[in-house]
């Protein structure tokens, strides 16, 4: 029977909230590990261009996410590439991790699986994603100044980006596939004091590309039955996200099912800590990640600490 493997912090996830947390954690004297299911990076991977990191000119994701594990390792970080079957809490208050790697133990579990982008599920949306399709009006939308720009989505996130993206350009629309908004009413009037079109009741039925960028996009009015194409240079995604939660289901969550946590990054599970896309936050960018999983680390750093004076 193989050895379970024990370090001091198991970080399950490797997008730049994971690799963050893993350098913070290694540079403190923690034996660190991240747990990475494909390759480290998480969805930075698919940014064509960053412009927006501070401190750094412009560069892939691939890129960025290539500095921080070189960070995180040559602090002596250790990433293990596996996949987490689950997480189960002992009677000590410390963790087992099942693993396909074998049995991984730990005071500490720091959750930083991210979320997952709901998509349309319509032609060209996959293939034109970093060639004009985007979910992330901050990190894309300075790409598309003065240009056409459409807009999916009936939340609040939908018509709050849309109003981000209608300072670049004066041609923003919004598309969605009710005859109302479900964002609050308040944000729906500021989006259309803004000057920003309307398409209710619409569905796209594809995005349309000419080479290799997005051209046009296809509709179907719903009230009428027609279907219609119009030319945009970008499409914003905007219809949820699907947090990646399946191994805490003890966790307590918003509404949406993301992770709440305290301003310490940890859960309602003592020594168990959430960052990143996965955890309630209110933004979503590689920055912010990264903040949360140095927070984490430090707070997961004296509550190890703590635990071993007996004081937690």
């Amino acid at each position: 029977m193989a050895e379970s493997k024990n370090y001091d912090i198991i970080i399950v996830g490797g997008g730049p909230a994971g690799l963050a947390c893993g350098q913070y954690s290694a540079r403190a004297g923690r034996n660190t590990v991240i747990i990475e299911e494909m390759a480290p990076g998480g969805q930075a991977m698919i940014i064509d261009e960053i412009e927006n990191y501070p401190g750094l000119e412009k560069l892939s994701g691939y890129e960025l996410a290539s500095k921080f594990e070189q960070q995180a390792t040559g602090f002596g970080c250790q990433i293990a590439y596996a996949t987490v079957n689950s997480i189960n809490r002992l009677e000590d208050g410390s963790f087992s991790l099942d693993t396909s790697d074998g049995e991984y133990l730990s005071p500490v579990v720091v959750i930083a699986t991210g979320a997952k982008h709901r998509n349309l599920e319509v032609p060209g949306e996959k293939e034109m994603i970093g060639h004009g399709v985007s979910y992330c009006a901050t990190c894309d939308g300075p790409f598309f100044r003065k240009k056409k720009i459409l807009v999916c989505g009936g939340g609040d996130s939908a018509c709050q980006e849309s109003m981000y993206l209608r300072k670049l350009s004066d041609d923003v629309t919004v598309t969605h596939r009710r005859d109302r908004f479900r964002a609050q009413a308040s944000i729906v009037k500021a989006m259309e004091d803004a000057g920003i079109k309307t398409k209710m009741n619409t569905t796209v039925q594809s995005i349309n590309s000419e080479n290799n960028r997005v051209r046009s996009v296809t509709f179907l009015d719903k009230s009428t039955g027609k279907t219609y194409t119009e030319d945009f240079d970008g499409v914003f995604i905007f219809v949820g996200s699907i947090p990646q939660t399946q191994l805490v289901p003890d966790c307590e969550k918003d509404q949406a099912g993301f992770i709440k946590t305290d301003s310490h990054m940890m859960t309602s599970i003592p020594g168990m800590y959430a960052i990143g896309d996965v955890r309630d936050t209110a933004f979503r960018q590689i920055v912010t990640a990264a903040a949360d999983g140095a927070i984490a680390a430090h707070y997961a750093s004296e509550y190890i600490d703590a635990r071993n004076n007996n004081s937690y």
